[in-house]
């Protein structure tokens, strides 16, 4: 068994597998076979050190990963699903989701909590606002939960936050924040933040159920240890406490989470409180070619902030890699179209080209132009640019301002606040009477924007806000295109009607592996350990890629 277990690995794969220290730290560069090395290690304790299978506790980020490794495992064992014990493999919410159902009540949380999710935690949030009298054209409930959520990952229940409050703003998220614990504590529910908080209370709270979850769960493996928060880190070393066995494997240089909480320095502060962790390096990479490896070497190393691997592999062949300096983003899209169409006429299948950027807003010159010269396309883990809400609230508010009678867009703009109709009217009534001739789309664009107060919705600060900021951004260079507003909301509308045309394209959002075959455009953070064949990075320029955001938050 032992033979056939290790006989695939590599020097490097094979020493993380067998290390039998504690606790060990795998640096695992991209590609390099950081999941094998993961499901390998489970199988050899289970195997070889004779570990009890649930005795050992695997934890990730998302449950398809989950669900992959647990497979990986059992076939590994030989054994078919159920005959034999597995370990528990899941997401640091599912793992303490179960904790909370076995011993919650120690800290007050009934037994059948309710999980919230986003959707009904942003359902709690407009009815707290409703409560409180605050409106919700001026406050996004996406925007307080962002804030709320923020919070919770930094570990402040409400007064500590109330504590750190600056300005008028803040103290309105607070009375928010306030009254929404108030409103999951009353209907027994929880939501996904509080998921960890609350587990990390509990055994922080209660000796006895620590050292009961510590005895059942004696060996932990953590994947993606990079993307791992304040919160996670502390409920991983809760569990291991003194002679529990932990294995963490991550990169710093694939941390692209900080948004969300992440923070990459989890691995540095694993170092500093484990001296003497054994770091083990898997710097051979499986998945590119050697040019495109020297590339992203020489990026990397002059990031100072934490170790960098230096990826090699035996595969020295492989094309060098294009640069196009296009004139402008419609030059851009050309380009990539001109080139799609020569590989089809080689051979290459739609399905083996991929696009990536950086954020969303950018899709649409993409869509346009692949629309445009009848490539197929699917659009990855994003909507197409003119279904996004943001765009098709502005569009609705020129088309009513254009057209009074426009009843679809009245009432799209009603559930936007009608408080917005009533500024669209008298800014109507101030135009003088020729003014769809004299004013400029790109005019008319911004001060109804101002006039209405739209933006005043994504004025919080969060990663959805900001995106859907720019992808306005984005539509204000379309209006730029087109000086007459008739013009452009006719170009807009032959373009939707195009999209919908099922002979054209379909980009429905569902599991792209599925889709037929077409050209994935996604972001680089959806693009994360797949594969391409051929792949298109557009964008690469200052202040966008990466992303000035980026930039700021790291400093």
């Amino acid at each position: 068994m032992i033979n056939k277990l290790l006989k695939d690995l590599n020097d490097k794969q094979l020493t993380a597998v067998t290390y039998d220290g504690n606790p060990l730290l795998v640096l695992a560069g991209a590609g390099s076979g950081k999941t094998k090395v993961l499901t390998h290690r489970a199988a050899f304790f289970i195997s070889e050190k004779k570990i009890n299978p649930e005795s050992i506790l695997l934890l990730t980020f998302t449950n398809k990963a989950a669900g992959e490794m647990r497979e990986r495992i059992t076939q590994m064992l030989n054994s078919p699903n159920g005959s034999t014990p597995r370990p528990f493999a899941g997401t640091f919410h599912s793992f303490s989701a179960r904790l909370l159902r076995v011993d919650g009540e120690k800290i007050g949380i009934p037994r059948n909590f309710l999980i919230y999710d986003d959707a009904d935690q942003k359902d709690a949030i407009k009815e707290i606002l409703t409560n409180l009298n605050y409106s919700t054209d001026s406050i996004s409930p996406a925007g307080i939960a962002s804030q709320i959520s923020e919070a919770k990952t930094n570990m402040l229940n409400p007064l500590m936050y109330a504590e750190l409050a600056k300005g008028e703003w803040q103290e309105k998220v607070f009375k928010i924040y306030l009254e929404y614990e108030k409103y999951l504590r009353e209907i027994g529910a929880l939501d996904f933040d509080d998921l960890l908080l609350k587990a990390v209370d509990l055994l922080k709270n209660s000796s006895g159920t620590l050292a009961k979850w510590q005895r059942q769960f004696t060996h932990i493996l953590v994947d993606e240890w990079q993307d791992t928060n304040k919160i996670q880190y502390i409920l991983t070393k809760l569990l291991k406490g003194e002679t529990g066995n932990l294995t963490a494997v991550g990169d710093a240089s694939q941390s692209i989470y900080s948004w969300r909480g992440a923070d990459y320095r989890n691995i540095n502060y694993l170092t500093r409180d484990f001296p003497k962790i054994r770091v083990v390096n898997l710097e051979r990479n499986y998945r590119s070619t050697q040019i495109i490896l020297d590339a992203a070497n020489s990026i990397i190393k002059k990031n100072t902030s934490h170790p960098i691997l230096k990826l090699w592999t035996n595969n020295l062949s492989g094309e060098k890699i294009k640069i196009f300096r296009a004139r402008n983003e419609i030059d851009e899209a050309s380009f990539i179209v001109s080139e799609i169409d020569n590989l089809i006429t080689q051979g290459v299948e739609f399905s083996h080209i991929a696009v990536l950027y950086r954020t969303n807003a950018q899709s649409r010159v993409l869509e346009e132009a692949l629309l445009h010269a009848g490539i197929p396309y699917t659009l990855v883990g994003g909507v197409r640019f003119y279904e996004r809400r943001e765009i098709k609230d502005v569009l609705a508010l020129l088309r009513l301002l254009v057209n009074p009678k426009d009843s679809v867009s009245r009432r799209r703009i009603e559930k936007v606040g009608k408080t917005r109709i009533t500024k669209l009217n008298e800014f109507s009534n101030e135009l003088p009477p020729n003014w769809q001739e004299t004013s400029t789309t790109l005019d008319l664009l911004d001060k109804v924007l101002r006039k209405t107060n739209y933006l005043a919705k994504y004025k919080i600060e969060s990663e959805e806000n900001l995106a859907r900021l720019e992808n306005i951004k984005e539509l204000r260079s379309v209006a730029a295109e087109f000086p007459n507003i008739n013009e452009f909301l006719e170009n807009v509308a032959l373009i939707e009607a195009e999209q919908l045309d099922t002979g054209k394209i379909q980009s429905q959002i569902t599991n792209h592996r599925s889709q037929r075959n077409a050209v994935t455009l996604m972001t680089l953070h959806a693009a994360k350990g797949l594969e391409y064949g051929i792949v298109f990075i557009v964008g690469m320029e200052e202040g966008l890629f990466p992303h000035s955001r980026s930039l700021f938050d790291s400093i």
